[in-house]
C-alpha cells in the first residue's frame, strides 16, 4: 500500500492555516466552517459582515493590495503563515452585453480574476519558501458553459482556470498544487431568491435533478486542501451535478 509522505498525512494534525478570502457568507462560509471542522487553523476575510466562530476575521478588500498585504500579516502574526488559500470571493454584476457598461465590466474582473491574482502572489513566496502550498481557485460552471448576461462572469471565472494551470506549472517543483473547484447551481441566498419556474428550469439542465449543497462544495475544497489532494493539481474539479459535463 502506497504510503502518504510524512508531512502530508499530518496536515490536519498540525492544524495548517488556511485562507478563505469571502468567508463571510454563501459558499465561502461554509467552505471556512468545513476547514474549521476538519482540523484547519482558518481564518476569512471579508468586506462586510462577520465570519463564523471559531474563524479569524480580516477585514480586506482583495481589489486593493495594501488590504490584501495587511490582511496577510494579520493571519500570520495571529496564526502562522497561510498554508492554503481558498481564493473564493467573489461578485457579479449581470446584464446583457449591449447594457453592460464599463464599470460592470471592470468591477467584476477586478474582484474575480485581478482580486483573485493579488491573494495568489501574496500566499505564494511564504509558500515556495515553505516547500508547501496548496491553493483552491473557486470558479463556476459558468465559467466552461457560458451564461447570457454574465459575460463579465463567465470571462473572469474562465480565466481562474488558465491562472491555476499556469501556478500549477510555475510552481509544482516547490510542492504547491493549484487547482479550481467550480460549483453549479447552489443552495445559497441569492438562488433562494429565484422563483419556482426558474429553479426548475434550472433542476431540468442537471443530470442528478438537483440543487447542489454549499457543504458539497466545500468537501470538494477540503479533499484538495488536504492529504488525499496531494498528487492532484492543475485539475478542475466541476461539483454541478453533472451540469456542465464534457467541458
Amino acid at each position: 500500500m502506497t504510503e502518504v509522505p510524512t508531512s502530508e498525512a499530518s496536515a490536519v494534525d498540525q492544524g495548517r492555516v488556511a485562507l478563505v478570502t469571502g468567508g463571510n457568507r454563501g459558499i465561502g462560509r461554509v467552505i471556512a466552517q468545513h476547514l474549521a471542522a476538519e482540523g484547519f487553523r482558518v481564518a476569512a476575510t471579508y468586506r462586510t459582515g462577520d465570519v463564523p466562530p471559531g474563524i479569524l476575521g480580516v477585514r480586506c478588500d482583495i481589489t486593493d493590495t495594501e488590504q490584501v498585504d495587511a490582511a496577510f500579516a494579520a493571519v500570520e502574526a495571529e496564526l502562522g503563515p497561510v498554508e492554503v488559500l481558498v481564493a473564493n470571493a467573489g461578485v457579479t454584476r449581470d446584464t446583457l452585453l449591449m447594457r453592460m457598461s464599463e464599470d460592470d465590466w471592470d468591477a467584476v474582473i477586478d474582484t474575480n480574476l485581478t482580486g483573485t491574482f493579488h491573494v495568489v502572489r501574496r500566499a505564494a513566496r511564504p509558500m515556495v519558501r515553505a516547500r508547501f502550498g496548496r491553493i483552491v481557485l473557486i470558479s463556476s460552471v459558468v465559467g466552461q458553459l457560458g451564461s447570457a448576461g454574465q459575460v463579465n462572469y463567465a470571462t473572469s471565472k474562465a480565466g481562474l482556470v488558465g491562472m491555476a494551470r499556469s501556478l500549477a506549472r510555475e510552481l509544482g517543483g516547490r510542492g504547491i498544487t493549484a487547482n479550481v473547484v467550480a460549483p453549479g447551481f447552489v443552495e445559497t441566498d441569492m438562488t433562494a431568491a429565484l422563483d419556482e419556474k426558474t429553479v426548475a428550469g434550472y433542476k431540468a439542465q442537471i443530470p442528478l435533478g438537483r440543487m447542489g449543497a454549499s457543504e458539497d462544495v466545500a468537501a470538494a475544497v477540503a479533499f484538495l486542501a488536504g492529504p488525499g489532494g496531494a498528487y492532484v493539481t492543475g485539475a478542475l474539479l466541476p461539483v454541478d451535478g453533472g451540469l456542465g459535463m464534457g467541458h
